[in-house]
């Protein structure tokens, strides 16, 4: 193998194969796998604290729908929170008349699964409800939402 670097060219020994590259995978077996003499449950039940996050949040769309007067909604983005980063929902909604609302929400920064005073799911519902009023008190520059602006809920509720 050669690399370039500023220095010129350098040739580069092969990249020896581990063992365990070498060995084929295990042949899946239809029984339960067993921990400490307990089968695993369902899928549900393994999800850490960010996939319960998400799931929630997903599962909340018709809910969503019933608060913005939609038709329906979709959630199309889903990013739990973390001490670096807020959390944050795009949801997509179809009206009677056809028309599409795009709409971004951004949370706190916090662990998922720790506690908090609201659930995201639920405070999103509440600002949809409360009339979905854009207040530049509650709204936040964001490059990633389509309009260039996110709903941040826990500002909203702060003020209410």
């Amino acid at each position: 193998m050669e690399t370039m670097h500023a220095a010129g060219r350098r040739n580069l020994p092969p990249v020896p194969r581990t063992s365990a590259e070498t060995i084929p995978p295990a042949e899946q077996t239809a029984a339960p796998t067993v921990l400490d003499g307990t089968a695993l449950l369902d899928d549900a039940a393994l999800l850490d604290a960010g996939q319960e996050f998400v799931a929630r949040l997903r599962a909340a769309a018709p809910a969503f729908a019933d608060a913005a007067g939609a038709e329906s909604a979709v959630v199309r983005e889903v990013v739990p929170p973390a001490r670096h980063r807020r959390s944050r929902c795009r949801v997509v909604f179809r009206h009677p008349d056809g028309t599409e609302t795009d709409l971004t929400f951004v949370g706190e920064r916090r662990r998922p699964g720790a506690p908090s005073a609201g659930e995201l799911d639920v405070e999103i519902t509440r600002w949809l409800a409360d009339g979905q009023r854009r207040d530049p008190a509650w709204l936040v520059d964001d490059e990633e939402a389509p309009d260039g602006l996110a709903v941040d809920v826990t500002a909203w509720l702060a003020t209410g």
